[in-house]
């Protein structure tokens, strides 16, 4: 797979004119050469519906004069650069005019995107319908008519439709569409038999061709979903809304499922379809070091000018960030992560939970918040599901709200016996189906706490902080001790909870300062928090709560694969290049900041003389940095596997490599 790919889009309206009259082969490949391109995705059919290609499946832009499509694959083939082709497979405004039979609807019979009739905006096609045929002959078409080196189709998904099409076939299965989980079941079936057509229609012209359908989102715990794709393109622009600490969640699941993947980014200072918006070059010097560093390529969105010139400008900005990346790229490739914490997502969770355990409301917070505590305190993880091997681990975590059903919880057993720790929070093993696993954790559980906020009081020195009654701002469970269970902490209740007829100050009421109760337990078992401390950092980013889920973490690994004292903003992962025979470290330090409702990134501070301790199942023979090629001088214990260096200078990336 590439490393260096840009995704381009063009949803050109009708209504403008002279589509692609100053596109220029040369143009083109000056601008892939000036942006150190080896990948583009380009398009035979946009949002609006239109083909930029001659085509007898389809209609050709109306104000599209030439084989846009065509021309683009030649040029950028004659310079060394592949060219996935885009299809929109989810949207086409000018079919959706013609039969709003086959959109999408809510249960409130509104299509979705966009609600209202004039409004501006895009409507989305369901599946079920005969807008299916049509699509797949569009793709047939561009399969077998241009030499793609892939089919990207877009806006796609598992979706609830209530559309005339899909409430026919819930009664004729004897369902009832008033059934929720009839009509997800149902969504999930149109998504895997629309994918599965795709496979056949593209691999019986171009047997093992790249295809990827986008969703926007990869659902951890649905593997049956991922794997309809060849590779996984992660679809993550910190500045239109993911945020930075998106993409870490999505890659850390990605890379445990043995696939190729791709991080999404953009060079807009916003999002998609914007023009003349550009970010900060060490921003995207910065994002295309992170999916590096998580063992992805990467992939830049751009949108092309109506007229069908490359922006020099957007090619200059990428160009910064890919030179990088071309340099790097001999340790990028052919890597697998290595980790000893294992995060069990929440979403995967309860994607595997049988009916009666499922929430309708998802809890959305304590994935990222459990991703960004060990981000922040440099442990090596992955996200896992609960197909996933725990063995492959030595700490379990299981986050806030992580149900356990009589098979999970016997997995997680073996875990146990095998030497492994859990660290658990909030409602995680407690509940009724499984509650004597909560014997393990060496509690027995009472209930869920009435009062909120509740108070902490740690029986240890929480790092920085002087020990005190810390507030809980998330709901806290009752647990008191079982036997084998020790208490790291306790906790306390405020006087009353705060209502209209009794407050105190401007926000909550102080603790009563009287013991209610373990708030921390430890066992031979792992480490229980009687708080959703995960989702309480994502909400608020209290620093105890990163403390207490530091301490447990250093007592049930005393000894990590890495310690080192880059500061919390900073990013450690280590990736294995096992045919190579060598480590690689990658060390990231870079702060963005809201400006507005966008998080920006435009200096790049360094940091300098940095202590690493790295713990390897291997003797190291050589330490140098990468793609510099200087040696860095280290000591190591007699096995030669426990190895100390210092890193001179961190400016944005850098990549340490440990021959063995």
């Amino acid at each position: 797979m590439r490393l260096r790919q840009v995704h381009l889009d063009f949803h050109t309206s009708e209504a403008i004119p002279d589509i692609a009259k100053d596109f220029s082969k040369t143009q083109f490949q000056a601008m892939l050469r000036e942006g150190h391109v080896d990948s583009i995705t380009v398009f035979s059919k946009c949002h609006h519906g239109w083909a930029y290609h001659p085509s007898e499946t389809n209609e050709m832009h109306p104000n599209l004069s030439f084989d846009l499509l065509g021309e683009m694959i030649e040029a950028a083939h004659a310079i060394g650069v592949k060219t996935p082709v885009y299809l929109s497979a989810g949207l086409d405004e000018k079919l959706a005019r013609r039969h709003p039979d086959w959109l999408i609807r809510d249960i409130q019979d509104q299509t979705r995107w966009v609600k209202g009739f004039m409004e501006a905006g895009y409507h989305e096609f369901c599946f079920n319908t005969p807008y299916l045929d049509i699509l797949l002959a569009q793709i047939e078409e561009v399969t077998r008519n241009y030499d793609a080196d892939g089919i990207f189709l877009d806006i796609v998904g598992s979706r609830r439709c209530y559309c005339q099409y899909c409430v026919a076939e819930l009664r004729r299965n004897g369902q009832d569409p008033r059934d929720l989980n009839a009509v997800i079941a149902l969504g999930r079936k149109t998504y895997l038999r629309y994918t599965e057509r795709v496979r056949e229609v593209v691999h019986a012209i171009k047997p093992g061709l790249p295809i990827f359908h986008n969703s926007g989102h990869q659902t951890r715990g649905r593997r049956e979903l991922a794997h309809a794709n060849t590779h996984l393109e992660l679809e993550s622009l910190p500045t239109g809304g993911w945020g930075y600490d998106h993409f870490p969640l999505s890659a850390r699941y990605a890379q445990t499922l043995g696939m190729d993947f791709l991080g999404m980014t953009g060079k807009f200072h916003q999002a998609w379809g914007e023009f003349g918006g550009y970010k900060h070059p060490n921003a995207l010097r910065f994002e295309t070091a992170l999916s590096l560093a998580h063992g992805a390529g990467c992939s830049i969105g751009d949108q092309l000018h109506p007229k069908g010139l490359m922006d020099p400008a957007t090619y200059s900005l990428i160009g910064e960030a890919y030179a990088e990346v071309e340099a790097k790229e001999p340790w990028c490739t052919g890597v697998s992560g290595v980790a000893e914490v294992a995060v069990l997502s929440l979403e995967a969770v309860q994607e595997a939970a049988p009916p009666a355990l499922k929430k309708q409301e998802r809890n959305k917070l304590a994935d990222p918040g459990v991703v960004r505590i060990l981000t922040e305190c440099h442990y090596l993880f992955d996200v896992v599901d609960t197909q996933a091997d725990f063995g492959a681990y030595k700490v379990l975590v299981l986050p806030d709200e992580a149900v356990l059903w009589p098979e999970l919880a016997e997995r997680i057993r073996s875990f146990i016996a095998g030497g492994g720790k859990v660290l658990a929070t909030g409602q995680s093993g407690l509940d009724e189906t499984e509650s004597a696993f909560a014997l393990e954790l060496g509690v027995t559980h009472m209930g869920t706490n009435p009062y909120c906020p509740s108070y902490f009081r740690p029986d240890f020195v929480p790092g920085p902080l002087k020990p005190a009654a810390f507030v809980m701002y998330a709901e806290g469970e009752q647990v008191e001790l079982a036997p084998g269970g020790r208490q790291l902490g306790s906790r306390e209740n405020p006087y009353f909870n705060r209502d209209v007829f009794a407050f105190c100050s401007h926000q909550h009421t102080p603790t009563n300062g009287e013991d209610a109760g373990p708030g921390m337990v430890e066992s031979d078992a792992g480490i229980y928090i009687a708080w959703k401390l995960f989702s309480d950092y994502a909400d608020n980013g209290h620093l105890i709560l990163k403390e207490m889920a530091h301490y447990a973490l250093q007592r049930l690994l005393p000894k990590p694969i890495v310690e080192t004292s880059l500061p919390a903003r900073g990013i450690v992962t280590l990736q294995h290049q096992v045919k190579e025979r060598r480590y690689v470290q990658h060390l990231l330090y870079n702060t963005p900041v809201k400006k507005g409702r966008v998080e920006v990134i435009e200096d790049i501070v360094p940091l300098y003389n940095i202590p690493v301790t790295l713990r390897l199942p291997e003797p190291v023979k050589r330490v140098y940095l990468a793609p510099q090629g200087t040696e860095l001088a280290f000591t190591a214990d007699e096995g030669g596997q426990s190895v100390s260096f210092t890193l001179p200078l961190l400016e944005n990336h850098q990549m340490v490599v440990l021959e063995v």
